[in-house]
């Protein structure tokens, strides 16, 4: 395999639940959900039950050459979830990014012609990294290796409204793109005033909002979507990593004043929306929209926060708290990577947020009792 990753000298073999299972049979606390794609946990019922049903009917893949009925009704339900949009479905996060620029730049041109072009990011951000969504990435490393990155991108202040007015003003913007939670920025959550603020200035200008919530999306932050927080809705909503249970699936949703601008031929996918991984997204969402699961995420996210600042309370390592529903950032007075590594030696896993933040990602339906056990764990990691 390339050497893209660095992985623990361990082999997981089997999930359950909130648990990881090594070939020896050490179980792990899982509180990375697979960076927040395993919302359901492993081996959710929902999602191997609806993996067997789509198996069962022999139609796992016929390409976007046809119509199968498992990507139309999940659009439509998407759609009657969220807003009026048409939907573009993908394979990842950085792939609905990508749709999000291209369909984001062509409406901009029949405004303001090819000068407007311009996209708008923030510092902190992570949204892939292809060419087009690495450059609106604020991250060096990520970035230097490979430049000359995509053109036309520039970066502003998160919470920064006079920045952004500034920079938005300019006749060549085309869009602005935002994660209404920064994942891999360390877990900073944007101001509901500054998302209402952002949706402000971009209808004064005739700019396209992206938002990215790849990560933060899905019931992760307690409602369906965390932008609901602020009452607004975007243009372009990028939408992956819990939507196909664990199975590569990703989506744009496009507002119709944008969607429009869209003609057979302009962009494509081979894989997006297949027979197999929409059955499977179909009960995923089915599942987030139940009665009473958004709302049994936001008491445990109630519980978890109640736990961390008890932590924060004990110990001096902690230096602050962040993020919101069940997707949390602690920023440590050490190095990320360390943590990382005792807190797995004593059984919970965890993702980093840069260099002094980790993440907390557990699986929305993880059970009270669990998430004390991990912020125990969390505890013994930091002494």
């Amino acid at each position: 395999m390339l050497d893209v990753y660095k992985m623990p000298d361990i082999m997981f073999t089997g999930g359950e639940g909130s648990w990881l299972i090594t070939e020896d049979g050490r179980r792990y606390l899982d509180f990375t959900s697979g960076i927040g794609v395993n919302a359901l946990g492993h081996g959710a019922p929902e999602v191997v039950g609806a993996i067997r049903e789509a198996l069962e009917g022999g139609l796992i893949h016929a390409s976007n050459l046809f119509r199968t009925e498992p990507g139309e009704r999940l659009a439509e339900e998407l759609v009657a979830a969220t807003f009026p949009s048409r939907v573009f479905f993908c394979n990842s996060g950085a792939e609905s990014g990508e749709a999000a620029f291209k369909l984001a730049r062509k409406w901009a041109r029949g405004i303001g012609g090819s000068a407007k072009h311009h996209i708008v990011a923030f510092h902190g951000s992570f949204h892939g990294r292809l060419f087009g969504t690495l450059a609106a990435t604020d991250r060096p490393s990520f970035r230097d290796p490979f430049k000359p990155l995509m053109p036309g991108v520039e970066f502003t202040g998160m919470g920064d409204v006079a920045g952004l007015r500034a920079v938005v003003s300019r006749e060549d913007t085309a869009a602005v793109i935002l994660e209404p939670v920064q994942g891999e920025g360390g877990i900073r959550t944007a101001p509901v005033e500054f998302l209402r603020a952002v949706r402000a200035i971009c209808d004064e200008r005739d700019v396209a909002l992206i938002l990215d919530e790849v990560q933060c999306g899905l019931g992760r932050s307690g409602r369906l979507f965390a932008h609901e927080y602020a009452g607004i809705r975007p243009d372009l909503l990028m939408v992956a990593k819990p939507l196909g249970g664990g199975l590569p699936m990703g989506a744009l949703l496009a507002a119709p004043h944008i969607a429009h601008v869209m003609a057979p031929g302009d962009h494509g996918t081979t894989f997006g929306g297949g027979p197999l991984v929409a059955h499977v997204a179909r009960a995923v969402l089915r599942t987030l929209l139940a009665p009473g699961f958004l709302e049994g995420v936001r008491k445990r996210a109630e519980s978890l926060d109640a736990l961390l600042r008890q932590l924060a309370a004990r110990t001096s390592a902690v230096r602050e708290l962040r993020g919101l529903g069940l997707i949390r950032g602690v920023q440590v007075d050490m190095e990320t990577p360390g943590l990382v590594t005792r807190a797995r030696e004593r059984g919970l896993l965890l993702v980093a947020a840069g260099p002094d933040v980790v993440r907390l990602l557990p699986p929305l339906n993880t059970s009270e009792e669990e998430l004390e056990m991990g912020v125990e764990m969390l505890e013994e990691a930091l002494a």
